[in-house]
């Protein structure tokens, strides 16, 4: 993979997890929350997400060490106050969810804009000045549903501290929550043997089909 490839997949990257966490911050506060607000968080702006390690140092550690393959981080965790909330459980749910939900719209956005791209490169002659420069926005746009989408089904795995296991806790009683939660301490390393046992590959090979039908 070329160093423009790895910069375009490296941007949008970036962008999906901007999104993802604003609209995190942005759900809690519709639910009554102000805290993500009020510390800058409900934004655009990608500095106000970025941990140096879990967003910039590993995901381009791994994608550079698995060719572009695959590629894993993380941001700053949006701070929420339950205590805030009207409904608590059942607004923690919507908080959680809301991450998932704006990367599965961006990524419909991005497929939509794709075809309509490709559409006018199908019409362009083989010599117009125009052809690289749209070639390179068909390239940024099917890079912004992949990631999206990957993104966005990453998070629903209900694993802590993935978005999935704010959702399935949201859905259990209280007791079962209570239980639920004892696996906390041993997420990240569910989420390594996921990884390991490609379990992974499985839960992406649907994207991979989806990606193949876009691009025809």
């Amino acid at each position: 993979m070329d160093i423009l490839s790895i910069a375009i997949s490296l941007f949008v990257l970036l962008f999906a997890i901007t999104v993802h966490e604003a609209s995190h911050g942005w759900s809690a506060m519709k639910m009554g929350d102000p805290t993500a607000y009020a510390a800058g968080r409900v934004t655009l702006n990608p500095l106000a997400h970025i941990d140096p390690i879990g967003t910039v140092l590993l995901p381009i550690v791994m994608f550079i060490a698995s060719q572009g393959r695959m590629t894993f981080g993380w941001a700053k965790p949006v701070p929420v106050n339950a205590y805030n909330l009207r409904h608590p459980r059942r607004d923690l749910l919507w908080i959680s969810f809301a991450g998932p939900i704006a990367n599965l719209l961006t990524a419909a956005a991005s497929a939509v804009l794709f075809l309509a791209v490709k559409a006018w490169l199908t019409g362009m002659t083989e010599g117009s000045v125009l052809v690289k420069p749209v070639v390179g926005l068909a390239n940024m746009l099917l890079a912004a549903f992949t990631i999206n989408l990957v993104l966005a089904v990453f998070n629903l795995i209900p694993v802590p501290p993935l978005d999935g296991s704010g959702i399935l806790s949201g859905l259990l009683s209280d007791r079962a929550a209570a239980v639920y939660d004892r696996i906390r301490p041993y997420g990240f390393l569910l989420i390594i043997a996921l990884a390991y046992t490609r379990v992974l590959d499985v839960i992406y090979w649907p994207i991979g089909v989806l990606r193949n039908l876009l691009v025809g």
